[in-house]
């Protein structure tokens, strides 16, 4: 079994900048693509980013586009989000997630392991 483990959240104002980081581990030759996901309180869990683990290809939401980046070190096994030009709805318990998929995904269902989530808070 996949095992994600994410760290990095935090507090911090509106303008900020924060990175994640995403601890991958327990199988990942069968791992194809990581992704964020994000939810608030209330919403249901949406996009952020996801990257190929060879990292060919990475897709965006429409929200954090040219603000959110995705990166990888697969000698650290580990997938990165830099979160530049935090804003206030931004704000959500983010997850990074695995799939065995080879076409670029972005659905909840389409994912089969998940992290803890990790916090993060930004105030105006």
């Amino acid at each position: 079994q996949v095992r994600l483990v994410e760290s990095g959240g935090g507090l911090v104002q509106a303008g900020d900048s924060l990175r994640l980081s995403c601890a991958v581990s327990g199988g990942i030759f069968s791992t194809y693509a990581v992704a964020w996901f994000r939810q608030a309180p209330g919403k249901e869990r949406e996009f952020v980013a996801v990257r190929s683990w060879n990292g060919y290809n990475s897709n965006y939401a429409d929200s954090v586009k040219g603000r959110f980046t995705i990166s990888g070190d697969n000698a650290k096994s580990t997938v990165y989000l830099q979160m530049s030009n935090l804003k206030p709805e931004d704000a959500a318990l983010y997850y990074c997630a695995s799939t065995s998929r080879i076409v670029n995904p972005t659905r909840v269902y389409e994912f089969d392991y998940w992290g803890q989530g990790t916090q993060v808070t930004v105030s105006s």
